[in-house]
């Protein structure tokens, strides 16, 4: 596949639908670079190329700025599908779309004129927004100083975007800088799966960001988007993880039924093993019972955005209980696959990288114990208090939606 990687199709009103039809197109073309991708510690420059000619880096930058502006269930979808072809690449994808996206929306206009340039291709932002460093203001802007870790596709980027905390007033921002004033480590991706995601640490010391490359992490409007943007930098990412953990799970499943096919008439196989066909029904039914939840939830989520309304508690306890619940069943298929496929979820190949992939993912703060801790306490009804990121602080209490 040939990418002029100067140029990217502007959004071309291919709608919803279309976008998921350009995820599916590329399954072949990523899965057969996923082992040298693995190899590079980042994407290869032909997979890279083609999320870019496919405009889905774009998925979650404003139509007014050549992207795709998808709506949450277009969105699960095309992360899960890409991420069932090769769960580095969907990783990569959900990851640079996220930052990608959120600064196109919510950036200054002085920034978004320098960053986005009509008909070239979408600018990659990579970096990290879970561990903040400082911000301290100076004339013009902020100085920003810290070090960052996990920063998933950076080895793609144009530019790093850091969240950080204001000196003074404590207030969540996030900056982004060209890469080339951070510090990137090029040695601290050695890791057990994720492997192509090239999720490397970073620093940033005394660099200066003008003010309009900076916003609020907790912005929920955009001058140039519509109701995407209402759904706020945290919970876009969720929409990122939620799909990923579906597509890497299905996958799972589609390679452990193709291996039970391989051995079919087999004495001993699991193909002949009654305790195999339950398993692999039960393994089937979680999946997509939790599919239907995240998908239920992002549903009631997105009418309440498009009418205008902010997101309840209740809503917002779901679609983050949707990505623990999603990503916690894909590690469960994912041990059942490798215990049922023997020596050959052992030796290097698709399930061994799955396996490892999937177990990566469990690790990531979306998935953690706090989200899910927390979000039983609010459907108990044990607290009154509101969601801030991914966590409800404050001392439980009565309290109803």
């Amino acid at each position: 596949m040939t990418v002029d990687s100067r140029e990217r199709p502007v959004d071309d009103g291919i709608g919803p639908a279309g976008a998921v039809e350009r995820a599916r197109a590329l399954y072949d073309l990523l899965d057969g670079e996923a082992a040298e991708s693995e190899e590079l510690g980042r994407l290869t420059a032909v997979a890279d190329d083609a999320l870019h000619a496919a405009n889905l880096y774009g998925m979650w930058v404003p139509r007014s700025l050549g992207g795709l502006e998808l709506d949450p269930l277009t969105s699960l979808t095309v992360i899960e599908e890409t991420s069932r072809a090769h769960a580095s690449a969907g990783w990569v994808l959900m990851a640079a779309s996220l930052s990608t996206g959120t600064t196109a929306g919510y950036l200054g206009d002085e920034a978004i004129d320098e960053l986005f340039t009509p008909g070239a291709r979408t600018p990659i932002l990579a970096g990290q927004g879970t561990r903040p460093g400082q911000a301290t203001p100076v004339p013009g802007g902020f100085s920003v100083s810290g070090d960052w870790s996990f920063a998933s596709g950076v080895r793609h980027a144009q530019y790093i975007y850091s969240a950080a905390v204001v000196a003074g007033t404590g207030e969540f921002r996030v900056t982004v800088a060209p890469i080339d004033r951070a510090e990137l480590d090029q040695d601290s991706w050695d890791v057990l799966g994720l492997r192509a995601t090239g999720s490397l640490d970073y620093r940033l010391r005394d660099v200066e960001v003008p003010e309009p490359f900076t916003h609020s992490a907790l912005l929920q409007e955009s001058p140039r988007g519509g109701a995407l943007y209402r759904v706020g930098l945290v919970q876009t990412a969720l929409i990122g993880h939620t799909g990923w953990a579906l597509g890497v799970g299905r996958r799972v499943l589609d390679e452990l039924a193709a291996t039970a096919r391989a051995k079919a008439g087999r004495a001993g196989q699991i193909a002949e093993s009654d305790a195999f066909h339950t398993a692999f029904a039960e393994a089937e039914a979680k999946l997509r019972a939790a599919r239907a939840l995240a998908f239920e939830s992002w549903a009631d989520a997105w009418e309440t955005l498009c009418a205008g309304d902010r997101l309840s508690r209740r809503q917002e306890t779901l679609v983050r209980l949707s990505v623990s619940h999603a990503t916690w069943t894909a590690e469960e298929i994912a041990s059942f696959a490798y215990r049922s496929a023997g020596t050959s979820a052992l030796r290097a190949g698709t399930m061994q990288r799955l396996y490892r992939d999937v177990h990566a993912g469990t690790q990531h703060i979306t998935s953690g114990p706090a989200v899910v801790r927390a979000s039983g306490r609010e459907l108990a009804g044990l607290t009154s208090d509101n969601w801030f990121m991914l966590d409800i602080p404050g001392a439980a209490g009565g309290g109803g939606h």
